[in-house]
Parts: structure tokens; C-alpha cells; sequence
């Protein structure tokens, strides 16, 4: 008697459902950015000395500069994490690790940013300090989004549908060259901190568009 196929479809033991996943790290996403806010100061009265209120709102543009940008990376940031959960049926325990590592990273950007807030135009190297800082911290992101999409890829049977490897690998270099660009941010940051700062907006809008399209329209296999 020939023993039946494995079913690709039956949920093995040590597996879990991706929903408590999700539902866990959209309420890190929510958290992070709702702490963002928080840096964006009201000009006290009595602090103004002489000067006006939207002087002193104007003053602020640093804060008001990073808020923005660390907003767009973490919305983009959760945005991209819904598409790739949207691809697996079940997650294994080394997904969630890797899952608890790219949270390690976001939960964390908030003191970046408001480091990079107070410092950004300091005259001295304090301000390279603060910017190398925020970049570290999202190169480690990056680093981290790439680890959890490769343990969310490595196994066929826990997708909704099989990805042909020749798109887990074009999605593998989108990843390589922004990783690229995140590093490199590093060093302009002794450069510029202003400059490193826009270039990270300039690649939270190419993440803006959709890195996982090719692997998520990737078609079934045939029964």
C-alpha cells in the first residue's frame, strides 16, 4: 500500500497563524509612530523672548523635518510588512524571532529622531553624531525587513502561494540596494546631517512603491 502525499495544506505542530503576529506588531507600528509626535513642541509664552510665535514655530523645523521623514519610514515600513504577511498561511517560531527583531528596530526609532531633532544644525560634531546614529538605526531596520522576508520565503508550505525563486531574488536585490543606500547614509552623515536626513526621505518614497508586487503576483503551481 503506497503512503499517501504529505499535505502542503496541513499545519504542522510547531507552526502558528500569522494573525497574532500581525495584530502584535501593528500595535508596535501604532505605539512608534504615535511617539513621534510627542517630540513636536508648543512654544511656551513665557519662552518666547521678544520673539514671535511663528518665529519660534519656525525655529523648530529640525523637529518638524524628522518627524516627517521617520513617519514616512515607519508607515512605509508597516505597509510593507502587511503585503508580506499577506503571502504566508502559517509562520514558524524563526519567523517570529525575526519578526521580534525588525520590531526591536522600529520600536527604537523614535530616540533617533528626536536626537537628530535637538542636534541637527549643533555647530559642532555633535550633530554628525546624532545623524550617524539615526542612520545606524535604520540600516539595522533594513537589515532586519530583509531577514524576516527571507524566513517568511524559505518555505514553500507555509505560503499561500509558491514563489518561483527568480522573484525571491529580484526582490532580494530591490532589498541589496537599498541596503546600499542605507549604509551609505552613514557616511554622509559625517558630511552633511541635513543631506543624510533627505536622503532618507528620498528612500522612504522608493519604498513607497511596492517591492513585493512581482513575488506576491507570482502564479500558483498547477495540481
Amino acid at each position: 500500500m503506497n503512503t499517501p502525499a504529505p499535505d502542503p495544506s496541513r499545519r504542522d505542530s510547531t507552526d502558528f497563524s500569522t494573525a497574532r503576529l500581525e495584530a502584535f506588531s501593528d500595535g508596535v507600528f501604532a505605539i512608534a509612530i504615535t511617539l513621534l509626535v510627542l517630540d513636536l513642541n508648543v512654544p511656551e509664552p513665557d519662552g518666547l523672548h521678544g520673539q514671535s510665535l511663528a518665529g519660534a514655530l519656525a525655529h523648530q523645523w529640525p523637529s518638524y523635518f524628522a518627524y516627517l521623514v521617520s513617519f514616512l519610514v515607519i508607515g512605509i515600513i508597516w505597509i510593507n510588512h502587511h503585503a508580506m504577511c499577506a503571502l504566508a498561511r502559517r509562520v514558524d517560531r524563526r519567523t517570529l524571532f525575526a519578526n521580534l527583531f525588525l520590531l526591536l528596530t522600529v520600536s527604537v526609532i523614535p530616540f533617533p529622531t528626536r536626537l537628530l531633532a535637538t542636534y541637527l544644525t549643533a555647530e559642532d560634531t555633535d550633530a554628525h553624531t546624532a545623524a550617524a546614529v539615526y542612520a545606524a538605526t535604520m540600516v539595522a531596520m533594513g537589515l532586519a525587513f530583509t531577514l524576516l522576508f527571507l524566513s517568511f520565503t524559505r518555505d514553500a508550505r507555509a505560503l499561500r502561494t509558491p514563489v518561483p525563486r527568480a522573484d525571491v531574488n529580484a526582490a532580494m536585490r530591490r532589498f541589496g540596494l537599498g541596503g546600499l543606500a542605507y549604509l551609505a547614509t552613514v557616511g554622509i552623515a559625517y558630511l552633511s546631517p541635513v543631506a543624510m536626513l533627505a536622503t532618507h526621505a528620498v528612500l522612504a518614497v522608493y519604498y513607497c512603491f511596492d517591492q513585493l508586487a512581482p513575488v506576491r503576483r507570482a502564479p500558483a503551481t498547477p495540481h
